[in-house]
């Protein structure tokens, strides 16, 4: 192997000089030695590399970072080690390329870098390829209203639930979030249904003349009562069918229970569990998803109370609605003890009322068949 013991020697005649000019040109001669033939080295050899370059850089001024760092970021097998390097980089000259670009960046060191760094590297994370729901946590929290923009038009990344909430939460008092958000065909219903329950006027305003299928839907959503606006979304849900089925099909082999739903709560169904819930209630499914989806949680601890839910499952079913969130797990245990059985299932029974009215009206809302729990 000549090459290594070439790049051996080199990297001891250069540590030894004191002139970072000589240091910078050994960096320079080994990176092209590397980049020439990068596609033939085994991990091995590329270590070595790594070793070497990682051991070089450290002095080296920031014009020089950067060009190694333009150099090495669409290297598919750069050296992990200086790549890491490079992304902490306080610079952004230097880490953006990499972080944007970089194959060799795991979520472990871009997830560390988010939550620490610059937004302007936040906003080079966002421009990735591919931005997992780890990643895109960080930058829909941390990051700025520019940060966020470019992570929600980036079709590459990918939201967890708490990631989704937070984004219709950022949305709600801001036109150009709230477009982006509803423009995404990957929003969860029931995350779509709260950012038209929480939105300011004008945002609603705003979602009215958006183009194409979302925008009809939004200005279907807008001019219909309530009711009318939640069914119009559920038609558009290619699950929400096929979870009514099998809530059905529960309930009529007698396997409808408190453990359904919370096993239904808890790995995250929100079509199932709020089907379950208007089951167990004898209520309409629209007045179950306004409760699944308003700001407080008061009307979800009413309907469990009344169905005789413990406070386990409640908590289960309140943290699906709030996206994982426990920031009002304390106030939310105090109301449900206060809160009377008998109390409850009489304003259930108001609001069972309430939507057999409405039915009668004609605007739509399905009657529940009579078996009820309550």
């Amino acid at each position: 192997m000549v090459e290594p013991r070439t790049i051996i020697e080199e990297l001891e005649e250069a540590l030894a000089s004191r002139t970072i000019g000589y240091r910078a040109e050994a960096l320079r001669r080994i990176a092209d030695l590397f980049l020439g033939r990068a596609t033939e080295y085994d991990e091995d050899e590329v270590a070595l590399f790594d070793d070497v370059m990682v051991r070089l850089i450290g002095e080296m001024e920031m014009s020089v970072r950067a060009v190694l760092a333009r150099r090495l970021a669409d290297v598919p097998n750069a050296p992990r080690g200086l790549i890491r390097m490079l992304a902490r980089d306080e610079a952004i000259d230097v880490a953006g390329p990499v972080l944007t670009t970089s194959e060799r960046l795991g979520d472990e060191t871009l997830v560390e870098t988010a939550s620490t760094a610059s937004q302007a590297h936040l906003l080079a994370i966002s421009k990735r390829a591919v931005v997992s729901e780890a990643v895109s946590d960080v930058l829909v929290t941390r990051g700025d209203r520019d940060v966020a923009l470019s992570t929600i038009a980036n079709r590459g990344a990918r939201f967890s639930d708490a990631g989704h909430g937070v984004l219709v939460e950022r949305s709600k008092d801001d036109d150009a979030l709230a477009v982006g958000v509803f423009g995404r065909n990957d929003i969860p219903r029931q995350h779509l249904l709260r950012l038209l329950a929480v939105a300011s006027e004008n945002v609603r305003r705003t979602l009215e003349t958006v183009e194409g299928q979302s925008g009809k839907v939004v200005r279907e959503m807008l001019s219909e009562v309530a009711d009318r606006v939640q069914a119009s979304v559920r038609r558009l849900s290619p699950d929400y069918s096929d979870a009514r089925r099998q809530v059905a099909e529960l309930r009529r082999l007698g396997a409808l229970d408190e453990a359904k739903i919370r096993e239904f709560a808890a790995t995250g169904r929100f079509d199932e569990t709020t089907i379950a819930l208007a089951e167990m209630a004898d209520l309409p499914i629209d007045a179950c998803e306004r409760a699944m989806v308003q700001p407080r949680p008061e009307l979800v601890i009413l309907l469990a109370k009344a169905i005789g839910l413990s406070w386990n499952t409640t908590k289960t079913i309140l943290r699906l609605r709030d996206g994982g969130a426990a920031d009002r797990a304390s106030e939310s245990l105090t109301a449900f003890t206060k809160l009377r059985p008998e109390t409850a299932r009489k304003a259930v029974q108001f609001l069972r009322l309430r939507g057999r009215a409405g039915h009668a009206k004609g605007d739509g809302t399905p009657r529940r068949r009579p078996e009820a729990n309550i």
